[in-house]
């Protein structure tokens, strides 16, 4: 009866659910506010074995400090020391996070609000109910569509937003507390200009070549892994700074069928041509016509893993094809990798294992 009393003393908004006190259900409160929590008791009343719940937003407030109350769990004598315990964590807690419930000044809302008529909002893609995210839209010179996303804060425009774009380099604003989101939108299409060369060249190569990855590539990606025949395929990693020199190139499948390319690559390198589109250049210096769109199919190269039977496997495609010109089956890296694993008659030099073919035993 005394530690119901006590109870009833330190938290008057909790109340006993049953006659046997294994269930409470009610209020804790800190700083002036009310928080919905329930208390289940085992039928020992052991409080290290009790069971609580709350609500999201009391879970939120106390997520830092879950492993504290674990342990006044296991050390507090009985419910009301547990409750008395909660409510200071609960009190420290509320007074680390109160920048969280201080409402943004008048002044960030109609600064905000000010800037986004100036700015026009035909070009705002994007607004939170909190006015706190905002997305902007444009188009290049050539008509392709980007975002650019503001993430503000109640300082604004004292302090710039953060910036969030799709682009293969990052995208730094120059800012002044007098600046405003018009000299961020100068600033993206400014940026925008400065890629269109790397964004044409990739244009070129997706629109004409079948690229087998990245399968739905982002405007910040920078490779793209294109067929060039049956098992056979080369990828090419761009400088977004100079889409127009030699980008880096490396060669995937058999041995017999990517020497003689490596070996034109090394050969034609010096009638590399700025002045050309980076795919004409590669037609060249490799000698010869990547399979057309037209033509073909993307299942002429999409060709499935001897071992697994698929194509796609946890993102990535196979890569690794077998050296016999006479097989030439391709496999996924990991796949290869478990199935010579464990083969008696497989050796492995340091990162690389060495063993025979699943499908022709070469």
């Amino acid at each position: 009866m005394a530690g119901a009393r006590a109870l009833l003393r330190h938290c008057p908004l909790l109340l006993p659910q049953d006659r046997h006190g294994t269930a409470y259900e009610g209020f804790v409160t800190a700083q002036g506010r009310d928080f919905h929590i329930r208390v289940l008791l085992p039928k020992d009343l052991q409080l290290k074995n009790a069971r609580i719940e709350c609500s999201w937003r009391l879970k939120k407030i106390l997520h830092g400090y879950q492993h504290i109350l674990k342990q006044r769990l296991h050390s507090c004598p009985d419910l009301v020391s547990f409750m008395v315990e909660l409510k200071t964590v609960l009190e420290i807690a509320l007074k680390n996070t109160q920048d969280l419930h201080i409402p943004w000044p008048p002044e960030y809302y109609s600064c905000l609000v000010r800037d986004l008529e100036t700015l026009g909002w035909n070009r705002v893609a994007y607004v939170d109910t909190g006015l706190t995210t905002v997305k902007l839209k444009a188009e290049d010179s050539c008509g392709r569509q980007h975002l650019i996303t503001l993430k503000l804060n109640a300082k604004y425009p004292t302090e710039p937003p953060g910036c969030l774009v799709d682009f293969p380099v990052p995208f730094a604003v120059s800012w002044m507390p007098q600046n405003s989101l018009i000299d961020i939108y100068n600033q993206f299409l400014a940026a925008l200009e400065s890629l269109k060369e790397f964004w044409d060249a990739l244009d070129e190569i997706d629109g004409k070549t079948w690229v087998l990855e990245p399968e739905n590539p982002t405007r910040s990606a920078t490779t793209r892994r294109i067929a060039i025949g049956n098992n056979v395929s080369v990828n090419v990693e761009v400088d977004p700074r100079h889409p127009n020199m030699l980008p880096e190139c490396y060669f995937l499948g058999a041995d017999h069928e990517v020497n003689p390319l490596r070996t034109k690559l090394n050969n034609n390198m010096h009638l590399w041509d700025p002045e050309i589109s980076l795919l004409q250049n590669l037609r060249e210096l490799l000698e010869i016509d990547f399979p057309s769109r037209v033509v073909l199919e993307k299942n002429d190269f999409a060709k499935d893993c001897g071992i697994c039977y698929a194509y796609r496997l946890d993102g990535s495609v196979p890569d690794h094809v077998c050296d016999d010109p006479r097989c030439g089956q391709p496999f996924h890296q990991a796949c290869l990798y478990e199935w010579l694993q464990g083969l008696p008659t497989s050796r492995q030099s340091f990162n690389v294992i060495f063993g025979e073919c699943p499908y022709c035993n070469k």
